[in-house]
């Protein structure tokens, strides 16, 4: 749905959740000690950040014991790189409409 594509975007569009996602993705199921180690912000702040990815349905947490595991959940950025592509595909297919119809019109 546009409202869930609109939630990718949004979380797409901060770098620190864009670094999050790259932790994830080089090493699943980190910790919240894990992902912020290195960032200058609170642990308070990653959660911030986390808690938007998960409502972008981007990570998913599993409590274990002390603290909370989080793991990527690639369906919601899958789903918005199709429709990305899909609206390439149509602005393509019109540029080349476009191409064609003006050099038929170009003279010889």
């Amino acid at each position: 749905s546009a409202n869930a594509r609109d939630a990718v975007f949004s979380a797409l569009a901060d770098e620190t959740r864009r670094v999050l996602l790259d932790r994830l993705r080089v090493r699943n199921g980190q910790s919240l000690a894990q992902l912020a180690r290195g960032l200058r912000m609170s642990r308070q702040a990653v959660t911030k950040h986390l808690e938007a990815l998960e409502e972008a349905g981007l990570v998913a947490s599993d409590a274990r014991g002390r603290g909370a595991r989080f793991r990527l959940t690639p369906r919601p950025m899958t789903d918005a790189m199709r429709w990305m592509a899909d609206v390439g595909g149509e602005w393509d297919e019109r540029l080349e409409a476009l191409r064609t119809h003006l050099a038929r019109r170009r003279p010889r």
